[in-house]
């Protein structure tokens, strides 16, 4: 960290520095990433779904789409894992360092956002939102995947939203 204070949520006490704590929670969070179904959602989720417009975002909230459990297990999870930090019982800089996958996930909805959370739920994204803007690795990491998701966006052209 750079010394810039991260804005906290109310109530909250952000860590300014990692400690054995924060360890031990960003192992086990890789731990539960690595059990079989969260590995396979996961894999759906960053690889394949790739939405090329609101209508595509859409349509994996929807329980009757294919890619519709992995969608609801991968972010309540990142949601989970960044909530922690936000909250302040992991440092976010110490947890964005391991956990971008989230980033990426966040950052294939980033261009709708607005919409979406006002179809789907006004909460929807909101702690890997704040990892992403208010935390300096996750703004980092964030810039990183948004930019491929824009340029694979530009080059998909109109498959951008289906699954390959």
């Amino acid at each position: 960290m750079t010394g810039m204070p991260i804005p906290r949520t109310r109530g909250s006490m952000i860590k300014d520095a990692p400690d054995h704590h924060d360890a031990e929670l960003v192992l086990r969070l890789y731990e539960l990433r690595r059990e079989a179904v969260m590995r396979e959602s996961r894999r759906y989720l960053t690889a394949e779904f790739w939405p090329g417009s609101l209508v595509d975002a859409l349509a994996i909230t929807k329980g009757d789409h294919p890619g519709n459990a992995a969608y609801r297990q991968v972010t309540t999870y990142w949601e989970m894992a960044y909530g922690m930090a936000r909250h302040g019982i992991v440092n976010p800089d110490y947890l964005a360092e391991s956990t971008g996958e989230g980033l990426l996930v966040f950052a294939k909805f980033h261009p709708w956002l607005a919409e979406f959370r006002a179809a789907v739920s006004p909460r929807a994204f909101r702690h890997a939102e704040w990892i992403a803007t208010q935390c300096e690795e996750g703004r980092t990491i964030f810039a990183v995947f948004r930019q491929r998701v824009e340029e694979r966006a530009k080059t998909a052209g109109g498959q951008a939203g289906r699954s390959k």
